[in-house]
């Protein structure tokens, strides 16, 4: 049985997870096994998402579940821009964590059960390694359906997901990544453990009510006359550079175990090679450095929030 300094934390939060169809149950799911405890924020909404969360702590949370209820500030136009929001939620649930060391998913993150002894492996090199203070991990971004991934430039193929919370680690931004205090880099170990990121696969409809709210976070309400979200047309699944079928672009992977019930599930269907291909006079810029990566696997002109320490 591990000791308190062997013990690590799991956080991550969730607000309208079934009106919205986020995996946020399988989310958990795949985490749990991981963590010593499992600290949960449930953003106040209008869905079932609490009362599935806490049929999940009482059923199959092993007594690790930790829940509770928060009230994202909407009508605070100073929060209500760049995704602020989403940050402040995380580090609410971050700071309910009990033990140093803290792995974080967001309601639509996936890990896959292949990859739970390569974490358990970068585990026990954080903690005996006193300059570690975050661990990022590979990501599989799909799109518009479950057997299709953006493999491009465009999509962050790498991010925080593991941190030490006492070297002050706080989610930044709209929650995308994290950084030390006053705007740090974090020194962090690689994976190649990987998240199944599944936010742009749902049904279209779906998508449409997911965007109108997201742009909420980023850029205000929205006005009853605007036909569209702010972001116009993104809801709408398109054809375009870096999308490529996912048995080509990650030969012999699988989705995660947990996630096969919902892929079943599935009530409708976007057919790649039937959509009409879109382009910008940006994509042939996004298409030379594409091809400079394949060729030479390095990628230039990446950001990176982090330092690495080593392989």
């Amino acid at each position: 049985m591990a000791n308190q300094s062997e013990k690590i934390s799991g956080f991550t939060l969730v607000r309208n997870g079934v009106k919205f169809d986020y995996p946020f149950i399988e989310s958990m799911k795949s985490l749990l096994p991981l963590v010593d405890e499992l600290v949960v924020n449930v953003g106040y909404g209008d869905d079932d998402t609490l009362g599935q969360v806490q049929k999940f702590a009482r059923d199959a949370g092993q007594g690790k579940v930790l829940v509770f209820e928060s009230e994202w500030p909407l009508n605070d136009p100073e929060k209500r821009k760049s995704g602020l929001i989403l940050s402040e939620q995380t580090n609410l649930a971050l700071d309910r964590c009990q033990y140093d060391w803290c792995i974080y998913l967001q309601a639509d993150e996936v890990l896959h059960e292949e990859d739970y002894p390569k974490i358990q492996a970068v585990k026990k090199d954080v903690l005996r390694d006193p300059g570690a203070e975050a661990v990022v991990f590979e990501y599989r971004h799909f799109y518009g359906s479950f057997q299709v991934v953006q493999k491009t430039r465009s999509a962050y193929r790498r991010e925080i997901r593991m941190v030490k919370k006492s070297s002050g680690v706080r989610s930044v931004g709209d929650a995308q990544s994290f950084l030390g205090p006053d705007g740090m880099k974090l020194d962090a170990l690689l994976t190649d453990a990987r998240i199944f990121h599944y936010g742009w696969v749902r049904s279209p409809e779906t998508m449409f009510e997911k965007t109108v709210f997201m742009d909420q976070l980023y850029h205000g309400e929205q006005n009853e006359e605007e036909k569209f979200p702010h972001s116009g047309t993104n809801y709408q699944y398109k054809r375009f550079w870096g999308l490529w079928k996912f048995n080509r672009a990650y030969p012999g992977e699988t989705h995660p175990r947990i996630m096969r019930e919902r892929i079943l599930k599935r009530d409708w269907n976007w057919d790649l090679n039937r959509s009409r291909f879109v382009m910008t006079l940006g994509d042939f810029r996004k298409i030379l450095l594409d091809f400079f990566e394949v060729l030479t696997g390095h990628r230039l002109f990446e950001f990176k929030n982090y330092r690495r320490l080593k392989e």
